[in-house]
């Protein structure tokens, strides 16, 4: 069987699948946010390639130079709004209404889900577009409008980017809600991750743990990859599209 043969017969059995799911969770990771531009962390032309993380990403950094930090998070914020999402994006965001209880987990920041028109989020790493206080972590009550320092809370305190930084525990809400989601679910869609950043990276082997099929999209293999029931190899602004329209398929015809 020639390679693009056996690779339409495994989108046919993902499509099947989801198709009939009646519990679906997407997880995504920085692959499919670098398909719209955005740079990841680490890769040769990773966001700590030219920065050390504890100095743009800890609390101790923000303390030690806030404006610094303030600034670094402004440019990420300028090139994430500067992006699009992708077909990958359009393409889950098209899944979601298919499937009577779906949910979506993402470890990027950049919002490029919510623009896509996804709904159902847990953003386990927070959101670039949100800000809170620093000292109690409140929401801001308006948009800081990213100036060169970081304004003050009503409190008295500085406002920082809602985003989780190294050293810091995930959201306690969201963390909780995707792992006992994954537990719950009968289709578990990887997209784009290495899968090595923890927590996230559990979440796949707690749903096959408890019974559901997993599927894979990934440009190369991940150490996800030895546990996945259905890996479909490929960009996911390339694969999501047709196997998302062969789920359209599916469920119009009942």
């Amino acid at each position: 069987m020639h390679a693009i043969e056996h690779d339409r017969e495994k989108l046919e059995q993902a499509a099947g699948r989801l198709s009939r799911s009646e519990r679906t969770i997407v997880s995504t990771g920085s692959g499919i946010s670098r398909e719209s531009g955005i740079p990841t962390f680490r890769g040769e032309d990773g966001l700590w390639q030219n920065h050390r993380p504890e100095e743009l990403a800890s609390r101790e950094g923000f303390l030690s130079n806030p404006g610094l930090v303030w600034r670094w998070y402004r440019e990420r914020l300028g090139t994430a709004r500067a992006k699009q999402p992708n077909p990958g994006h359009r393409a889950i965001a098209r899944l979601e209404p298919l499937i009577p209880n779906f949910l979506l987990i993402t470890q990027n920041i950049d919002n490029l889900h919510r623009r896509a028109g996804s709904k159902e989020i847990v953003e386990l790493h927070g959101n670039i577009e949100r800000y809170r206080c620093f000292e109690y972590s409140h929401p801001a009550e308006e948009d800081p409008q990213w100036g060169d320092e970081p304004p003050r809370c009503h409190c008295g305190s500085i406002i920082r980017p809602d985003v989780v930084w190294f050293g810091e525990p995930l959201p306690e809400a969201e963390i909780e809600c995707a792992f006992r989601e994954s537990a719950r679910c009968d289709t578990f869609l990887v997209v784009g991750t290495s899968g090595m950043v923890q927590p996230a990276a559990l979440l796949p082997q707690v749903a096959r743990n408890a019974g559901a099929l997993l599927i894979e999209v990934n440009e190369t293999p991940s150490e996800i990859t030895p546990i996945v029931d259905i890996f479909l190899q490929g960009k996911a602004g390339e694969t999501l599209p047709p196997l998302v329209d062969r789920i359209e398929e599916l469920v119009s015809r009942g």
